[in-house]
């Protein structure tokens, strides 16, 4: 197994150098000019061309591109012409915005969709069956952004002055800002501990600041809903077609007529094959989710990988576009080797020599 995953971390990385290059090379034969994007109507002729050498983009492209591998080696992924701040500083803050909700929404479909598509196989048919597929086939219709301003609506205002009201927007409320877990701790800051005390649930819980936890798990409810939907009816229609199929193999009938209950025959022997398929449907899920819900984002007022690549594409902020794609495209990468080791877990047959 160690070998497996030494090889396909090995193999990851022509990937990301593709992904580098791709982006690179799309950003910049694009019939745009990031100085009158950044600039707009200070964008002089001589303000441009001083811009264009102060960002080297007044060199032939593959100066660039070498130029940017060199840095982007040790660390560095330049400035934003935006923001005018490092990249590295805007992933630190931005992508754990992501990551929060990108977990939050997975672990909603997830811990809803399997048991739905379980009782759908187990009810094939019946009004049970039927009721489930059309939630299923709702939750992949309905709009995302139409879903989120429903339940902003009902959840804050209609339910506005009850135990199950939740905050509409953002990450905390305001006025609560807590403190870096790193400054608690006694510990020196650095980008790593910086990002991670940019998880805001992770850091509360590092400080044992319940407050803290509470109010960021109640913020994150609403858009884990909004943007878990969709992979929720994907992972239940998944596990029920999939159950369905393997319900009807022989070792199945076999264990039933050994005398084993429907529900063990179900959780020891069938779902566990089953799974294999929703396995993969989960793993696309999760790396779709890290690449960023604008609609949701903007919904939510919550400012990470998605809309920050929105903005970034539109004002034609090169450095920007490019850390964060190689951010997402990492992140496949990642969820498709943690994918295949649990297809090796889930069944021996798989598993690597």
């Amino acid at each position: 197994m160690t070998r497996f995953i030494l090889r396909r971390l090995l193999s990851s990385i022509p990937v990301l150098f593709g992904i580098v290059i791709a982006v690179f090379v799309l950003a910049r034969v694009i019939p745009s000019d990031p100085c009158k994007a950044t600039l707009g109507e200070r964008a002089t002729k001589a303000v441009c061309d001083d811009f264009n050498r102060r960002n080297g983009l007044d060199r032939p492209i593959i100066v660039q591109l070498g130029r940017y591998m060199n840095n982007m080696l040790h660390g560095d992924f330049g400035r934003s012409f935006q923001v005018r701040r490092p990249i590295t500083t805007l992933i630190a803050e931005r992508l754990p915005v992501t990551v929060e909700l990108s977990i939050a929404a997975l672990l909603f479909a997830v811990v809803v969709g399997i048991p739905l598509g379980v009782i759908a196989a187990r009810r094939r048919n019946s009004l049970i069956d039927a009721g489930t597929m059309i939630v299923a086939n709702a939750g992949i219709s309905v709009p995302v952004f139409v879903l989120g301003l429903v339940l902003q609506y009902v959840f804050a205002v209609m339910l506005k002055n009850t135990w199950l009201a939740l905050p509409p927007s953002g990450r905390l409320s305001a006025g609560l800002i807590p403190k870096p877990f790193y400054a608690q701790w006694g510990l020196h800051q650095n980008g790593l501990l910086e990002f991670i005390s940019n998880h805001t649930l992770l850091n509360g819980l590092l400080q044992w600041n319940w407050r803290v936890v509470v109010d960021a798990a109640e913020h994150l409810v609403l858009p884990a809903v909004a943007v878990g939907t969709i992979p929720l009816a994907i992972i239940a229609r998944m596990t029920r077609s999939s159950l369905l199929d393997v319900l009807g193999h022989e070792y199945v009938r076999t264990s039933r007529a050994k005398g084993l209950s429907e529900f063990a025959v179900v959780r020891r022997h069938a779902l566990r094959s089953a799974l294999l398929p929703v396995v993969t449907v989960i793993g696309l899920s999760l790396g779709g989710l890290l690449g960023g819900a604008i609609l949701t984002e903007t919904v939510f007022g919550l400012t990470g990988v998605g809309k920050t690549l929105f903005d970034s594409i539109t004002a034609r902020d090169y450095g920007v576009v490019q850390g964060f794609s190689l951010i997402v495209g990492l992140a496949f990468v990642v969820v498709n080797l943690i994918t295949d080791i649990l297809y090796a877990v889930l069944d021996p047959r798989v598993r690597p020599s």
